[in-house]
């Protein structure tokens, strides 16, 4: 293309060439007639000299070059213009295959075990698998069961598989060591399950295993066909924790931070409350003394406990000393003293509301105006009546218009009356204490209604109930005094920490308040 000059066939060497302009010429003058050209001849003899595709490679720069060029580059925009582009060719086809069925097809593969057995799926049936009629068990069956708050530990082995009355039996065993209600919930029950003698029958247990309590382990061990039990005593040391530390800017953060569990931190300020404010009567210099029920087991398990001792020492001497006593079946904390919880206010001796005060008025039986010496409270029939304070009873009986009446003695002077019950609860002489069920509402006597009449005796003179507030102050006296001092002094003879240190490494002259169990000395199974 562009070329202009193209050698004759059947010429050689130097034999001229002809322009396509003076070829068009001479074929024209040969054809040409005499007669006139026509005027679409003459445009065509006009423009013939004018060559639009000149050689490109002839003349360059001319005019004539130029234009060639140009008409090069008019073409090929008006190509690159109308390119539609490039699409690739669809062709129909089955989809590749995804993750799902290539791990499929690739477990039907013959390919090494380290590629094909990495599937986990299970090759396609042949001729050569034949169904097994019975599949094989597992000679033993390795479990661990947990006991639940409130669950039986009966329910717990059944859950797991063993049958109601291996259940039953093992339960009764582990009973003549424990009593089941002191297995805590929580417990883990380690269970091996031996071959069962059919399918129909539960599999019998060949071994269990479990920390029944603290300080004891129990196993158990089929032998000859009989489930052997060995009863395994772990060492515990009793020894009370005591933690001792600065007061500083917060009582609570400086606790924690020497150790003390936050319940245990609660419970001690709530016992210190009674006697000073936590706010105002603590300083920041001040040290807590406080003292907890600890067990630590010789496999290395511990336990923390209930407070024992509440404290605090201000200068080096102790301000405070307070732990719990019980005297007559009652438990309340009590100070170094032997002086225990006060308790002040007004008791309603029951919970009906106030129907009649104290002072002159008509009575509603007899028809004239007289003093009324007490204040009755509204109730249901039977609604139970309470002593408003510690008191000791004089009377309890019959009495006059009080119909069954029910008085105490508070010592000091002091009287409760209690009249109109249904039903008495209570003898002559005993002691009662404060909110003690005395008896119950009724309408004995001078009533219109069930209801309680309530009196108050100063020096035996009756006085306006609502206007009389009981203080209760408990106080040890005697032996009881004694044998408490002596455990403040026991508890405070415990060194700071000493719980949390090995009984070997203590020194000789120690507390001596850490018991050890039987050693492993003594650890002797025992056939049941």
């Amino acid at each position: 293309m562009f070329q202009r000059h193209e050698p004759i066939a059947g010429m050689s060497g130097n034999a001229a060439t002809l322009s396509m302009s003076q070829a068009i010429s001479l074929r024209r003058a040969a054809d040409e007639s005499p007669r006139a050209l026509s005027w679409i001849d003459a445009l065509r003899d006009r423009f013939a000299h004018i060559d639009l595709v000149p050689d490109l490679g002839d003349n360059i720069g001319s005019a004539e070059w130029w234009r060639g060029l140009a008409t090069l580059t008019l073409l090929c925009g008006t190509a690159i213009s109308t390119f539609p582009g490039l699409k690739p060719l669809e062709i129909g086809g089955a989809p590749a295959l995804d993750a799902s069925d290539f791990n499929e097809a690739r477990a039907q593969m013959i390919v090494p075990i380290a590629y094909g057995g990495d599937t986990g799926r299970h090759m396609a049936a042949t001729d050569a698998v034949r169904p097994l009629a019975q599949t094989p068990e597992r000679p033993q069956i390795e479990l661990t069961a947990t006991l639940g708050q409130g669950d039986s530990f009966a329910r717990v082995l059944e859950r797991s598989g063993v049958g109601s009355p291996d259940a039953q039996a093992i339960a009764s065993q582990v009973a003549g060591a424990v009593p089941l209600s002191d297995i805590a919930a929580g417990t883990r029950i380690d269970l091996i399950l031996g071959r069962r003698a059919a399918r129909t029958m539960p599999r019998p247990v060949d071994a269990l295993a479990m920390r029944a309590r603290f300080d004891l382990r129990i196993e158990m061990e089929r032998i000859d066909g009989r489930l052997v039990m060995r009863r395994i005593p772990i060492a515990v040391d009793n020894t009370p924790l005591r933690i001792r530390g600065r007061v500083g800017d917060s009582l609570y953060r400086s606790a924690r931070a020497a150790g003390a569990p936050p319940e245990a931190i609660q419970s001690y300020l709530r016992v210190i409350s009674r006697q000073i404010s936590v706010g105002s009567d603590i300083r920041a210099s001040d040290e807590f003394d406080i003292i907890l029920d600890h067990r630590r087991a010789e496999t290395g398990e511990s336990e923390t406990g209930k407070l024992l001792y509440a404290g605090l020492v201000r200068g080096g001497k102790p301000k405070l000393s307070m732990i719990e006593w019980t005297v007559d079946g009652r438990t309340q904390w009590y100070e170094a003293s032997g002086i225990g919880q006060q308790r002040g206010g007004m008791i309603r001796p029951t919970n009906g509301r106030i129907t009649s005060t104290f002072g002159m008025r008509r009575h509603p039986i007899l028809g004239y105006t007289r003093m009324h010496s007490g204040v009755d409270f509204g109730g249901g029939y039977g609604a139970p009546i309470y002593a408003v304070s510690d008191g000791v009873v004089t009377i309890a009986g019959r009495t006059g218009g009080f119909g069954n009446y029910v008085k105490l003695n508070h010592g000091a002077g002091l009287g409760t009356g209690y009249g109109h019950m249904s039903r008495i609860a209570v003898r002559p002489g005993q002691h009662v204490n404060r909110g003690q069920v005395i008896g119950y509402i009724g309408s004995s006597g001078l009533s219109t209604g069930p209801h309680l009449h309530y009196e108050v005796y100063r020096n035996g003179v009756a006085v306006n109930p609502l206007s009389v507030s009981f203080v209760t102050r408990a106080q040890l006296e005697g032996k009881a005094l004694a044998d408490f001092r002596a455990r403040i002094r026991q508890l405070t003879s415990v060194s700071v920490g000493a719980a949390l240190t090995p009984v070997a490494a203590r020194p000789a002259e120690g507390p001596k308040l850490g018991s050890l169990a039987d050693t492993a000395s003594k650890r002797a199974g025992e056939g049941i």
